[in-house]
């Protein structure tokens, strides 16, 4: 007989913070952020990987938190749209008008910080790359890209 696992208590360091879950093996990411931890700026959109509305950060780089177990993230540093705290690139959204409904807003914030820290002076092309990592079906992704490019040349 097929048996699932019982729930285990799970250590994560959450936008700075030590914080304790209770999770099954099968449990992704997403889900405990924002049922155990009450952290809903990740979104729950496609839930495949696909539109990137999820994104939160992981020991530096965007991950989409609906592909990875809570159990794969024991031990790492994950921060969340909330862990922020007004970044430059939250910012520089609101003065390019870089959004319109605001869902995909928190994974393009997330990604676009990443990139800043990652790449602090990249070609177009990579900036690009990185944004195509997100769908928005509200507004183009020009407004998106002025403002990850004012919080890069703020870098220079």
């Amino acid at each position: 007989m097929f048996r699932i696992k019982e729930k285990s208590i799970l250590h994560l360091n959450v936008n700075g913070e030590d914080r304790e879950v209770v999770a099954r093996p099968s449990d992704i990411l997403l889900d405990t952020l924002r049922n155990q931890l009450a952290l809903t700026g990740a979104k729950p959109g496609c839930e495949n990987g696909d539109c990137g509305a999820c994104t939160v950060i992981v020991d530096g780089w965007p991950i989409k938190s609906c592909l990875m177990l809570t159990a794969e993230a024991v031990g790492k540093k994950i921060t969340t749209v909330e862990g922020l705290k007004n970044a430059p690139i939250q910012k520089a959204f609101i003065e390019k008008f870089a959004f319109q409904c605001g869902y995909c807003t928190s994974g393009f914030l997330m990604a676009c910080h990443a990139l800043a820290q990652k790449h602090p002076n990249p070609p177009d092309f990579v900036i690009d790359e990185w944004l195509q990592s997100n769908i928005c079906r509200c507004t183009s992704y020009e407004e998106i890209g002025e403002a990850i490019r004012v919080v890069l040349s703020q870098k220079q």
